[in-house]
Order: structure tokens, then C-alpha cells, then sequence
């Protein structure tokens, strides 16, 4: 999945992205509000990775990723 489609329904992924990154907090989530480069500077707070770890973690996260799932939880 493309991150522009993560972005846009960014509210719906939320508890999947907590799921993967438990250190990341409600305000983190909120903060970081769907921007990709947000949450990989949020994840190097938290989890003191490098840039380049994190970049890889964060693509096999939008591989991974299930909008369909997120929406269909939320009815």
C-alpha cells in the first residue's frame, strides 16, 4: 500500500500502528498525524533506531498494512 493512502485514513490505522510500535503513545499518534517522515522521527525518539532501520520498518509496515481490515473494525 502507498503511504499517500496510509496518510488519508490515518485515523483508522492508528491502533495498528500502536499494535506494531507499542512505545508510541495516543499523543505520538496525534502528533505524527498520518506524515510518514513524523513517524519515523517519533519511532527514533522512542526506540533509538537508525534512520535507515527505521525506514525499512516503516515500508514493511505499508506492505503489511490493511486498510480494510482498519475500516471494517471501526463499524
Amino acid at each position: 500500500m502507498n503511504w499517500n493512502r496510509i496518510e488519508g485514513n490515518w485515523k483508522q490505522l492508528k491502533g495498528q500502528v500502536q499494535e506494531r510500535w507499542g512505545k508510541l503513545t495516543n499523543d505520538d499518534l496525534d502528533v505524527i498525524a498520518g506524515k510518514r517522515e513524523r513517524l519515523e522521527g517519533k519511532l527514533q525518539e522512542r526506540y533509538g533506531a537508525t534512520s535507515e532501520k527505521l525506514k525499512k520498518e516503516v515500508d514493511d509496515f505499508c506492505a503489511t498494512c490493511k486498510v480494510d481490515e482498519a475500516l471494517s473494525e471501526r463499524k
